[in-house]
């Protein structure tokens, strides 16, 4: 077994990747404020970004679920990867050599399963495009792409391949170098054999499909010879890496130009694809093998940012099984806040076809938005039925309107309604207008108020979860419109956001003087990782060692929650400073000094006349020395702590 990771490097790795630059590989992230960035979280469904981004500190957190963590953390996460397989795979994009406490140098064959198959997915990639550019064999796979327009170039810069036809070429190359059979086989780049592995795919051209980040995690074989047997297009199986319904062909290639835009374009195949980027049409993607559905809708969310101008738009063939498709996609249309199009070309030629007969220019116009994909799943529906009847009207009414009452904004609802009532030449829109929202209303009715939301408290304007996470305990909601609570917040946030403000004096408060008990654990972990104060020359470090001292998981996403959101400035305050921060420092004191001072009161009225003298003389002289300190601070602020 490999040994474990020398800290010094985990701290390098941590130094030498920016947060921010990793999150942008799965996400648009656009400026919050404060120097922190946001965008729409890659780990639940939302409607507006609550997942917030902050470089100058190397962490993340989610107001809406409370995931949160450091660089390493979001890797973890967004790929499902192990600590160490998680340092590795950053450690190789910063070039950084990792050394290893038991083990010295970490062999190849030790590394994590998922990083040995994305690595065994690269040297295929790699191997399969030189067998296209320099193997006699492969002819066939370049007459293939050249009589559909595509030249060497083109194939390089999309990664196209070819696999030769033998049984094991590719299976004896991975063991060539440093891959076990079991490795190749978990891979999908082999199949069990009779007498072994053998290749998957042969005699067939190969397109590399990469996750968001860029890493090659299956492959899509189209069938070149009349004695292949297979289906016309072969896709690796599902793996550890690859879930055909999670990916997107081209997402790669397309991700900053859509993030850019706010706008993608759908195709059916790999070649549109081609035909599309070549074209100029950058923002083209395509599924891998399966219809396009929810997890295809978040990666593309995620990317639009769901900003009110974002356009999708499908290409679909004209033929009834694009019609199918094209209303599939409308089927979970509602899951956009983007607008949806469809783009259906003359003749009804797919993106390859039309650039091959019209040429560039034509692909270009076909993927303007034209038609809104509720018009034409409508259109497909009205279609069907004889219209110049009553009773042909009133049966396309019945399935059509059920769909327009699926549309959550109830203005568009409205609009739609009204033009329905056009296509089926109802003369009274009205009626159909009521009929859509009935059923709207009846859906709503049946479907009840669905699962509790979670308790969600105001702070500052802001809405966001409560910081722990629903599997661990629940202790009292943390009311934040209760200044005892919110003064407190704020000064845990100076002390990890901004150390130097707040130190040496915070180092002193204790864990009693934070009422609530989240933020009492938060101030229990920043003792335990040693004060505040070193946090004033290495801010990250510190705060990778707060959240290391922190007690369980909701303990750390607090302290990630309060090291990432924004500080507050009350009215009148101009900016985050030592004044500031004083304020912060005394009012959190002043209260714990004034509620022990009503304790001893207490103390004293249940002691009365009667008591010992000598206790009640001690009982006193501690009241008056806090009524003392009480009174500095009030006149002093902070230089009387």
């Amino acid at each position: 077994m490999a040994g474990r990771i020398n800290d010094e490097d985990v701290k390098a790795v941590r130094d030498a990747v920016p947060i921010d630059a990793v999150v942008s590989e799965y996400l648009q992230l656009r400026n919050a404020g404060g120097g922190n960035l946001k965008g729409l979280c890659p780990f639940h469904d939302e409607k507006s970004p609550s997942f917030q981004v902050s470089p100058s500190k190397g962490l993340f957190h989610c107001f809406g679920c409370q995931e949160g963590g450091d660089t390493i953390t979001f890797v973890m996460k967004i790929d499902h990867l192990s600590f160490s397989e998680a340092v590795e795979r950053l450690a190789g994009q910063a070039g950084i050599t990792l050394r290893y406490e038991e083990g010295g140098y970490n062999p190849s064959h030790q590394r994590g399963e998922r990083i040995r198959l994305v690595e065994a997915h690269k040297i295929a990639a790699e191997w399969y495009a030189e067998q296209l550019a320099t193997s006699p064999e492969a002819d066939t796979g370049r007459v293939f792409l050249a009589e559909r327009g595509f030249d060497q170039a083109a194939a390089v810069h999309f990664g196209v391949g070819y696999s030769p036809q033998g049984w094991d070429h590719l299976t004896r190359y991975l063991r060539g170098k440093g891959f076990t059979d079991k490795e190749i086989l978990l891979s999908g780049l082999a199949q069990e054999g009779r007498r072994g592995p053998i290749d998957r795919f042969r005699g067939r051209l190969m397109w590399p499909i990469r996750d968001i980040g860029g890493e090659v995690v299956g492959f899509g074989a189209r069938k070149l010879y009349e004695a292949d047997n297979g289906p016309k297009y072969l896709n690796t199986p599902d793996t550890a890496i690859y879930r055909k319904s999670q990916v997107l062909y081209g997402i790669d290639l397309a991700k900053k130009e859509i993030a850019k835009t706010s706008r993608a374009v759908v195709v059916e195949g790999y070649t549109d694809v081609m035909a599309c980027h070549l074209a100029g049409v950058t923002t083209a993607i395509a599924t891998c093998g399966t219809a396009f559905g929810s997890d295809h809708i978040k990666i593309l969310r995620r990317l639009l940012m769901d900003n009110g101008s974002a356009r999708v738009i499908f290409t679909f063939d004209g033929d009834a099984a694009g019609q199918k498709a094209a209303l599939r996609a409308f089927e979970d249309d509602q899951k956009f806040a983007a607008e949806t199009y469809i783009a259906i070309a003359p003749d009804g030629m797919d993106p390859c076809d039309l650039r091959l007969a019209k040429g560039d220019e034509a692909v270009a116009d076909l993927v303007e938005p034209r038609t809104p994909l509720f018009e034409f799943a409508l259109r497909q529906i009205v279609v069907r039925y004889d219209l110049d009847t009553p009773a042909g009207r009133a049966a396309a009414l019945d399935e059509a309107a059920p769909i327009v009452a699926r549309i959550k904004n109830s203005g568009a609802q409205h609009e739609v309604a009204v033009q329905l009532a056009g296509m089926l030449g109802i003369l009274d829109t009205q009626f159909v207008v009521k009929r859509v929202a009935q059923l709207a209303r009846w859906a709503r009715d049946r479907g009840g108020k669905g699962p509790a939301a979670p308790d969600r408290h105001q702070h500052g304007g802001q809405q966001y979860a409560s910081a722990q996470p629903s599997a661990a305990p629940r202790g009292p909601a943390l009311n934040l419109r209760n200044p005892v609570y919110a003064t407190e917040r704020e000064l845990l946030k100076l002390a990890l956001q901004r150390p130097e403000l707040v130190s040496p004096a915070f180092d002193a408060y204790g864990i009693d003087e934070f009422t609530a008990p989240p933020y009492a654990a938060v101030r229990q972990a920043i003792m335990d990782a040693g004060g505040a104060e070193p946090g004033v020359a290495d801010p990250q470090d510190y705060l990778v060692k707060v959240r290391e001292a922190a007690p369980d998981d909701a303990v750390r996403a607090m302290v990630t929650e309060l090291a990432v959101e924004a500080i507050l400035l009350h009215k009148g305050v101009k900016g985050v400073d030592e004044t500031y921060a004083g304020a912060q420092l005394v009012t959190v004191r002043r209260r714990a000094v004034e509620r022990r001072i009503r304790d001893i009161q207490s103390q004293l009225t249940r002691l009365g006349s009667h008591g010992d003298p000598a206790q009640l003389a001690a009982v006193q002289n501690e009241l008056w020395v806090l009524q003392q300190y009480d009174q500095a601070l009030r006149e002093h602020g902070a230089a009387a702590l």
